[in-house]
Parts: C-alpha cells; structure tokens; sequence
C-alpha cells in the first residue's frame, strides 16, 4: 500500500490518506492557518496545534451550538482573520462540524479544511461538505452545503482514542458496507477483533473503502438531491434516539438505528432475514448492544419532526440486502404500523 492516497470529490475537495505531516505540507504551505480543536486534541497533539494560531472550544455534542459559533466569530474577528485566512479543524466529526459551519458562514466564507482525528470523523463526518450545528437537540438543523479544500487523514491518530469512540466510528463503517460494498462488510466480519484497531493495514483498508464509496456518492450528487440520501440508513432512528437521551453516542445510536431499520426492511419483506442476523450479529460483535434506550413512542414521536420530511412523508433508507439500500416515502402516518415489529 502506498504511503498516501489522494480522493478527489467535484475536483473542490481531496480527502488525503496518509502522514498528517505530509498532509500539512501539501495543502497549508504559505497561508495563514487558525486550527479550530477542542482542549483534549490540543493536549494530545499540542505539538501539531502550537505551530498555528488556534481557538480551543469545549467537548461534546453539548456545545455543538450557535453559542460556541458566536463565540469563534467573536475571537476570529479579535485576531484579524480575514477572507485570506484558512480555517482548518483538528479533530473528531464536532470539531469538523462546527469548523465547516464557521468557515461557510463567517465574512461569508472562508476557505477551510480538516484533520479527521476520530475513525467517525474519517470515514464520514469531515467528508462531504456538509457542516451544521444542532439547534434545541435537533441534529444539524442549521448548516450548510460546503466542500473542505482537503482532508486530512492519518490511521495513527486512531491509537489515542478511547474503545468506546472506536467503536462509534465503526457504526459508520458498517453503514457504508450496508449500503453499498459487501466485500468490506465481508472484510470486517472476518478480520475485525479487539485486536485490529492498532493494526494499521487493516484500518487503512477499512478507512479508504469507506471514504471511496462515500466521496462517489458525493460526487454524485453533492447537495443530498437523490442517491446522497442513502447515506442517511439508520440515522432517522439513531437522530431520534440522540434527540431522546445523551446516554449513546452517535456511532451507537446508529448501529442501534441500523439493526432496527434492518428489522423494519425484514417486516416489509424488503431484506431477507440471514442478512438481517448478520447485521445484527456484525454490530454485536462490535461491541454495540442493540436494545431501544428509549420507549418507541418517544423515537416515533421524534421521527415525525425530521427534517427529512417533506409534504407529510419521510424518506426513509431501506437495506435490500447487504451492499444495496432503496429510499421510501413513507407516510407520516404510516410510521408506527411499520415499526410495529420492533415493540
């Protein structure tokens, strides 16, 4: 395998895999750079943060918010930034957001990139262009359309993060074998253990698989018009969820929204129920527990308020087997029949 892999979307954005190092110098040469990261990148990696200037914001999706927004508006404008400045977020997918978010909004627009330092934030949240901020605990309800220059990623920032933000990352994973490469969710079952996260070959394999399928879907279709919206599998139950109770991440809440949407497409006589154990026997192994941790009533209710809903239907992504996903309009309506099976 090469040192470095370069990923291209809409010829605005390339997804960098290899040395952040490296990464660095091929795309922050001669600007000038404010890094965007939270105090605990900061405290692993200050060596990476302290060569530029950089704003420290909180942790957790608590702070995922136009506060925090505001707040880096107001330092951007203390320091002098202007539109010739780069923006780049070090970190896991809330950094990215956040990051995205600011760069697309402030001056009305600044150019911007990332360092994925999380496997969720490599795999999916800093790839694709979109960024937002959650408003009263609804997930990204205000952001924007918006390409990073690059992306950079570096499978060694894996060896710092804690098993359960590994395993986070890998309800991503997952979903992207679902939805469109059955020889990755092969890969995984047979090669995924306790033992593999600090195996860098295999994470780089299951990394670029991944970002490849994700960047063809966004290359596709940038602005979530058609087939982007399968990359939404899991997430209208796993938004749901989070919108209900902070005690999951979002990685868990999607692996929860994976095997019940699963379930539901068995029901409907959509998927077949071996590749339906499989899922649920692929996330188990994981590590993740599959149970609801809130009553459906409450997720049926926060269903209803997603905001990809349009004219009283939901779209809703439905696997049909693994490595192929259709959406459905469903009613409104509709929703509590079809999720009936999961009482």
């Amino acid at each position: 395998m090469s040192m470095s892999t370069v990923i291209s979307i809409k010829q605005k954005s390339e997804i960098f895999v290899g040395r952040v190092e490296d990464g660095l110098k091929r795309y922050a040469q001669n600007r000038r750079i404010v890094v965007i990261t939270d105090a605990n990148i900061d405290r692993l990696y200050h060596d990476i943060v302290a060569k530029y200037e950089h704003i420290i914001i909180g942790h957790g999706e608590g702070i995922k918010n136009l506060i925090t927004v505001q707040k880096i508006y107001a330092q951007l404008m203390e320091i002098g930034a202007d539109r010739s400045t780069l923006l780049v977020g070090i970190g896991g997918g809330i950094v990215t957001d956040i990051t995205g978010f600011v760069a697309t909004t402030f001056m009305r627009g600044l150019d911007f990139g990332f360092v994925a330092t999380s496997l969720l934030a490599q795999v999916d949240a800093s790839v694709g262009g979109k960024n937002g901020v959650n408003i009263l605990n609804y997930k990204n309800m205000v952001g924007t359309f918006a390409q990073p220059s690059f992306v950079i990623t570096d499978v060694t920032f894996l060896r710092t993060l804690p098993p359960r933000e590994l395993h986070a990352g890998m309800g991503e994973v997952v979903k992207m074998a679902i939805i469109g490469d059955e020889e990755l969710f092969k890969f995984i079952e047979e090669n995924l253990s306790s033992a593999s996260y600090t195996n860098k070959d295999i994470m780089q394999r299951i990394v670029l698989d991944s970002v490849r399928l994700k960047a063809d879907i966004v290359d596709r279709d940038e602005c979530e018009k058609g087939v982007r919206r399968v990359l939404n599998l899991g997430h209208t139950i796993a938004h749901a969820i989070e919108k209900c109770t902070h005690k999951l991440n979002h990685g868990e809440a999607v692996a929860v929204g994976l095997s019940k949407i699963s379930h539901v497409a068995n029901s409907m006589g959509i998927l077949a129920e071996e590749d339906m154990l499989r899922i649920d026997n692929l996330l188990m192994k994981i590590g993740f527990s599959l149970d609801m941790p809130v009553p459906l009533g409450d997720v049926v209710r926060e269903i209803r308020h997603d905001k990809k809903k349009s004219n009283n239907l939901i779209r809703i992504v439905l696997p049909e087997r693994i490595g192929s996903c259709r959406i459905e309009e469903m009613p409104l309506g509709d929703i509590e029949r079809n999720f009936e099976c999961l009482k």
